[in-house]
């Protein structure tokens, strides 16, 4: 199997009702640890090829992640870790909050690593700029640094700024 069948929220939360699926939310443990649907199993989608899918299935198979990008863009992948029919839920997270089903959520959790190096890199980024603009033209290299270091990651798969914010104290509870 190389593609994953979409299902609609509303059909998965009766499948969920009745028992009749494993859902596995493939998000990382930081997205995972602040909002999810009730009874998901988390298996980063970073960690899948650690070995097969160790978890117990109950029926078919559901994948999902936030908004059904990551889920739709490595279907392949997914699929290739079940051996009986697998599916993909349509639009996610969100699309499962939107039709009013329940999530867990833990507010107290910290916010989802991405969001915190976008919210770092924004505020570095315009602190630069402003610095530049009122104190010396020298502190637009702050900008320049932070822009360097945002495409590093883009092209490498490996952010700086993301592993010091990961050991960050507010975050070593989520780990």
């Amino acid at each position: 199997m190389t593609t994953l069948t979409p299902i609609k929220p509303t059909d998965l939360a009766e499948r969920l009702r009745r028992g009749q699926v494993t859902l596995v939310d493939i998000r990382e443990p930081d997205e995972f640890a602040r909002e999810h649907i009730a009874g998901a199993v988390s298996v980063p989608l970073s960690r899948l090829e650690q070995g097969r899918l160790l978890i117990e299935t109950k029926g078919d198979v559901v994948f999902h992640c936030r908004s059904g990008k990551r889920t739709d863009a490595n279907c392949a992948r997914l699929a290739a870790h079940i051996d009986g029919p697998a599916f993909m839920l349509e639009g996610g997270l969100d699309a499962w909050k939107a039709a009013a089903e329940h999530v867990v959520q833990d507010r107290n959790a910290p916010l989802e690593l991405n969001r915190q190096v976008q919210i770092a890199a924004g505020l570095l980024i315009l602190s630069g700029v402003i610095a530049g603009a009122l104190l010396h033209p020298a502190f637009y290299a702050l900008s320049a640094f932070v822009g360097a270091g945002l495409t590093f990651a883009g092209v490498s798969g490996w952010c700086g700024m993301a592993h010091l914010l990961a050991i960050a104290p507010w975050n070593r509870r989520a780990a």
